[in-house]
């Protein structure tokens, strides 16, 4: 088993999933920002998988990476690739084109 792969990243950059192509759910993310405002602090890792053209899609941490996007721009997060797609995933949406 390999050992996991982790990455900083500024999670604007982030591709969304087909299923959340929208971003996060808004009361999701409305509640999250409620109880953890800002703060990254005990946040787990977002799961991300690496598509065959190197782009990165977020499968599990759409809503946190979400909010940390929103409220800390510029900040970048650690992620953990979990695994690679067969297929390039760059023309799908990424968190920084849901937000202002």
């Amino acid at each position: 088993m390999n050992p996991p792969e982790y990455l900083d990243i500024d999670p604007r950059n982030l591709h969304l999933p087909p299923n959340r192509a929208s971003g996060a759910d808004p009361a999701k993310l409305a509640r999250q920002t409620a109880q953890y405002g800002s703060s990254m602090n005990g946040m787990p890792s977002p799961w991300v998988y690496r598509g065959t053209d190197g782009a990165l899609v977020i499968y599990d941490g759409v809503t946190r990476a979400c909010r940390v996007a929103k409220l800390l721009p510029g900040t970048l997060i650690r992620v953990e690739i979990v695994g690679n797609l067969p297929a390039p995933c760059g023309q799908l949406p990424v968190i920084g084109d849901y937000l202002p």
